[in-house]
């Protein structure tokens, strides 16, 4: 069986691009690629909005999650978002309960057989029900999302089968930083290692569609972005450490066909390729899923990402503002000696540079995309 999915992700890869490099999928003939920053943000807007042709209702897009959040290898379970409360249910003494048909189902956490699962002990065998997540929720909008008519409050990009306890228990609890398994971070909400990509790409999506009503400084906490204060930093962090699943490919395919019962005609492109998300915002070079296609003459405007301050100066010490993660910032001085390393330098507060005497200096910046360099002058 590994074998055989194996070689049906290779084929898929294989014919992911045209022989001129651009992406296959006709959804997107014709789009600018050489487009980036905020120009690129709102010409995605534009094509996932034109496309939306088809918004579901409430009830629709309950029926269509039956489908798109299906596991493939047995349609009788669904993918949980944020996983399951094992106070109810293991991963695995599910397959004791047998076949359910409505909505209250048994259900089962993770969404790659890769993921281990739950080490809880076993506990007595009840339901494990679940009921639609709205991943961006309906309180945090401006306006409140609306589920009785299609609407972005029943947009199934951002609706996910979800166990009713962790659904209950994340509420409307914003977005923050954590790890391992989902769980509550002080007032705030983590959505588990295996979820983070799935809800940070779910929430630019939500942003792009609905520009003024889902903005992701509403659900998200922490550091935003220097370009886009609607933006946060936590979510082009976890774009760029949690990549996409076959799963999140099947759901947007699945929800951008028409002629499926329940497609809504457009595509999330920040799962075609979360590259995207990069090339619009900076921050932590995401996962590149077009490494043919052309995208511009840069991925970004690096050096304009970048700001030292004062400059020139007449004191020792510098601030370094960056809107894009860098591996090494190294200082030389004008003869070419190396007077200071920072590996992995933490820009979320701006970086303070200091013990600089007098004289002229190349402040190089390191990344796996990206190399610059930036003048700075000590008087």
């Amino acid at each position: 069986m590994k074998k055989i999915i194996t070689l049906l992700l290779l084929s898929t890869q294989l014919t992911a691009f045209s022989q001129n490099g651009a992406p296959a999928n006709p959804y997107y003939n014709g789009f600018d690629w050489s487009l980036s920053g905020n120009t690129l943000k709102n010409a995605l807007a534009t094509k996932i909005t034109d496309t939306h042709t088809n918004p579901l209702t409430y009830s629709q897009a309950e029926n269509a999650l039956r489908i798109v959040d299906a596991d493939p290898t047995d349609t009788q379970n669904v993918f949980l978002i944020y996983g399951f409360s094992s106070a109810i249910c293991t991963y695995t003494n599910e397959s004791n309960y047998g076949t359910a048909t409505n909505w209250n189902e048994h259900r089962k956490r993770h969404k790659s057989a890769d993921q281990p699962p739950t080490t809880a002990p076993n506990p007595p065998l009840t339901e494990c029900v679940w009921n639609r997540e709205h991943v961006f929720p309906v309180s945090l909008g401006n306006p409140n999302l609306d589920t009785s008519t299609p609407s972005a409050g029943t947009d199934a990009h951002h609706l996910r089968t979800a166990d009713v306890d962790r659904n209950a228990l994340r509420g409307n609890k914003k977005f923050a930083a954590g790890l391992g398994n989902s769980a509550v971070i002080g007032a705030n909400w983590y959505p588990g290692d295996e979820w983070k990509g799935d809800v940070a790409r779910m929430m630019m999506y939500m942003y792009l569609r609905y520009p003024t009503q889902c903005k992701p400084s509403t659900v998200g906490t922490g550091s935003v972005v220097a370009s886009d204060p609607d933006m946060m930093q936590l979510f082009l962090q976890w774009n760029a450490e949690d990549p996409v699943s076959q799963y999140e490919d099947n759901r947007n395919t699945y929800l951008s066909t028409l002629s499926n019962t329940y497609g809504q005609g457009n595509r999330n492109p920040f799962i075609d390729n979360p590259y995207l998300a990069t090339r619009i915002w900076g921050g932590q070079a995401a996962q590149n899923r077009w490494p043919t296609v052309y995208l511009g003459t840069d991925a970004f405007d690096y050096e304009n990402a970048v700001t030292i301050y004062p400059n020139p100066t007449t004191s020792e010490k510098v601030t370094i503002a960056s809107t894009v993660e860098w591996q090494e910032v190294k200082i030389y001085t004008i003869n070419g000696q190396l007077t200071q390393t920072i590996v992995n330098p933490n820009f979320a507060n701006e970086l303070q540079i200091t013990n600089l005497t007098k004289g002229f200096y190349f402040v190089n910046f390191i990344n796996d995309s990206k190399t610059i360099t930036k003048k700075l002058i000590i008087k």
